[in-house]
């Protein structure tokens, strides 16, 4: 066979090659954006290392599928549903350890659904293949919380870090694979926490009650 024609060919199969190695990578690149959405895109432009980032989110998505993740039965929602209305209440007067019960109650919620609780890093990980929108929420709560734990957290950073506590728990609470909708009744209703705490404020001249 003649040598030029050796070579046309195989610069066919690696290009033809190389075209199936694209098509492939793009597809999952598209899967996985889909798939984390912000996450992804946070990832990307803090490591500016895209394949690098891609791989660690197939590697969540490999874990997740040996977790198993159930949703809440009706009676554990209207539980958890009303302890945290007790927390958000306790916030007017203890906004402090109230922030720390959120934490404690949403890594409840977690652990009830089947989600390893054991280090943030991991919970973080975990959360970000199934409520990778929550996500920054709920590192901006525990970001405050830890902040509180050292005496750094204005009533103000407490009150938004229980919005920001507030936001995962109710996807928590009310999402999850294979269940059906949940339509939530009276004791599901997660009160503002910011319009009481201002009229507590107003009551007490605005004093920081940390």
């Amino acid at each position: 066979m003649d040598l030029l024609i050796v070579i046309l060919i195989a610069l066919g199969v690696i290009a033809i090659a190389a075209l199936i190695y694209w098509a492939i990578t793009n597809r999952r690149r598209t899967r996985l954006r889909e798939r984390f959405g912000p996450e992804y895109d946070r990832m990307v432009e803090q490591r500016d290392d895209r394949r690098g980032v891609e791989s660690e989110l197939a590697m969540r998505e490999k874990r997740r599928r040996k977790l198993d993740i159930v949703p809440l039965s009706a009676r554990a929602r209207d539980e958890y549903a009303r302890r945290w209305h007790e927390i958000q209440s306790r916030f007017v007067d203890q906004p402090g350890p109230a922030v720390g019960e959120a934490d404690g109650l949403v890594q409840e919620v977690m652990r009830e659904r089947g989600y390893p609780v054991e280090d943030f890093s991991q919970r973080e990980a975990d959360l970000s293949v199934d409520h990778p929108t929550v996500l920054e929420h709920y590192r901006a709560a525990h970001g405050i919380s830890l902040a509180q734990s050292q005496g750094q957290a204005s009533t103000e950073d407490l009150r938004q870090a229980m919005v920001h506590y507030r936001t995962l728990f109710e996807e928590l609470l009310e999402t999850g694979t294979g269940e059906a909708e949940y339509r939530p009744g009276e004791p599901h209703v997660v009160m503002d926490v910011t319009e009481e705490q201002a009229a507590a404020d107003r009551r007490t001249g605005g004093t920081d009650r940390t």
